[in-house]
């Protein structure tokens, strides 16, 4: 045993890209997602093995009632009774050690992050020279939106299944996301109206101050991308690594938001909402009627604090990094998915209207295609116009990828919950003729768009190398943040830093 830990301090201590590559499999296997019980159980089981190294404690409570949890590991030793878990967090010392915070289950749609959090919870325990390389302590919340995670529990048994994904996919609607409901002041947007579990996760970073944060993301389909609130120069060599040791491309084509800037292929700059609004209001739209909330990114922007975040997708595509020109424009291939989306908003958008007065259970379903299928045609009318700016360049493959996949995500995504709002009324014995009438038209439409996603979307990922990706990307940034000095508040950067309470 005593060998064994020397070998690990040896090789933590060495910190070198490689070590962080290797990483990149050292993931157990699974074929399924933890549900949350599960989740809680697994973290509470390891702390149980290592009484001194992990302490549980809870930060706060969801809108349903359930408790939020964060586990700390620390180097030095725990005190051996840490009593039972307390509504109100410890502040930490942080004038004396580096805090780390990594956060799962923002977006409760993409559960990557929990196999994530677990695994590194394991080995900051179990490796001592990982631990001791790093210092300081690590605050790991498995899940800060339970109720959101029940929610697509349905899918997690059996990942791979695209159908049962869509069919019982669950994504807030904007307001209600936790990643996006952090304070914000902007020119004419503000935003005030915190979750309990933002709240809950705002008073953690609080306490810590982190050196770094990271939550834990996942997108659906294509390759692997990130994000950084700041250039970060000496990690991109690493970033691109890692997932190329795992085989899984790099997503290089058509960013997530449009605004963001690009640092190196498949790195981006934090999406600001600051940057969301000079963007929207640029191509005529009105911000504050679309913006909510900042991020936590932005709310650590007075900390100092390096925000990292890794994209891994549940189904890989080879074209998402394939970047040779085609014969159609860049800006064709933009309006192209406008149209498309139009067409979703416009299927979707007539049933909801026609089935909507007769709906009488509020489902979380029900309030997140009330937020996001009228969304579609404004996105689409901004799309128009984005590329009507565009320069004339030919379009790649990667963009192409991108473009198109997003159109089918939001169909799959969109429809799925659509059905799920209009299936609860007839579980419940509340449908009306109209309400059934537009279920079977929606499962018409629906069914016809998941054989129109099968091949754009991609092939199945495994879980481990996912986590594995995330795992290792988590570490080099860490550590890059580890030999990096921390700079100068940036809250006064720019109006609205992200917190104006």
């Amino acid at each position: 045993m005593a060998s064994a830990t020397s070998q690990q301090s040896a090789s933590a201590s060495g910190a070198t890209p490689e070590e962080w590559i290797r990483r990149t499999g050292t993931v157990p296997t699974t074929d399924t997602y933890p549900g949350m019980d599960e989740l809680l159980s697994s973290f509470r089981a390891l702390a149980a093995l290592h009484p001194r190294r992990i302490a549980e404690r809870r930060i706060g409570t969801s809108r349903l009632g359930e408790p939020l949890y964060c586990f700390t590991v620390q180097d030095r030793d725990a005190p051996a009774d840490t009593g039972a878990p307390t509504e109100t967090s410890t502040d930490a010392d942080t004038g004396s050690v580096p805090h780390f915070v990594v956060v799962g289950g923002v977006h409760p749609n993409e559960p990557v992050g929990a196999v994530t959090a677990l695994h590194l919870a394991t080995e900051l325990c179990e490796n001592d020279g990982l631990r001791s390389h790093f210092g300081g302590e690590w605050h790991i919340v498995p899940c800060i939106d339970p109720d959101g995670a029940r929610l697509n529990e349905g899918w997690f048994r059996d990942p791979t299944d695209k159908r049962l994904y869509g069919r019982h996919f669950y994504r807030p609607a904007g307001d209600e996301q936790v990643e996006w409901t952090f304070p914000f002041s902007y020119r004419d947007a503000y935003f005030d109206r915190v979750l309990p579990e933002t709240l809950a996760l705002m008073r953690l970073l609080d306490a810590t101050r982190p050196r770094f944060l990271t939550t834990l993301h996942n997108c659906e389909a294509g390759g692997v991308y990130y994000y950084v609130n700041r250039p970060a120069p000496e990690l991109y060599g690493l970033l691109e690594a890692i997932p190329a040791a795992a085989g899984i491309p790099l997503a290089t084509g058509e960013p997530e938001a449009a605004h963001a800037p690009r640092y190196a292929p498949a790195v981006y700059g934090c999406i600001d909402m600051r940057d969301a609004y000079d963007y929207l209001d640029g191509l005529g739209a009105d911000p504050a009627a679309e913006i909510s909330g900042a991020s936590s990114a932005a709310y650590t922007e007075a900390y100092g604090t390096f925000y990292f975040a890794t994209e891994v997708p549940h189904w890989g595509h080879p074209e998402a990094d394939d970047n040779t020109p085609l014969p159609e424009s860049y800006a064709d291939i933009v309006r192209q998915r406008a149209e498309g989306l139009l067409d979703t908003g416009e299927v979707l958008g007539s049933i909801l209207d026609a089935a909507g007065p007769e709906l009488t259970i509020p489902t979380p379903f029900l309030r997140a295609v009330r937020d996001f299928v009228p969304s579609l045609p404004k996105i689409a009318a901004l799309e128009k116009t984005r590329a009507d700016g565009l320069e004339a360049r030919p379009a790649t493959v990667a963009e192409r990828y991108a473009c198109r996949h997003s159109v089918h995500s939001f169909r799959i995504r969109f429809g799925g919950m659509l059905l799920r709002a209009l299936g609860a009324e007839l579980t419940a014995g509340t449908a009306t003729p109209l309400v059934r009438r537009c279920h079977q038209d929606l499962l018409r439409a629906y069914t016809a768009w998941e054989d129109e996603a099968e091949p754009v979307t991609g092939d199945p990922l495994p879980i481990a190398t996912l986590a594995g990706i995330q795992y290792a990307a988590l570490l080099g940034a860490a550590d890059h943040v580890r030999t990096t000095p921390v700079p100068e508040p940036v809250t006064a950067r720019r109006e609205g830093a992200g917190n104006p309470l």
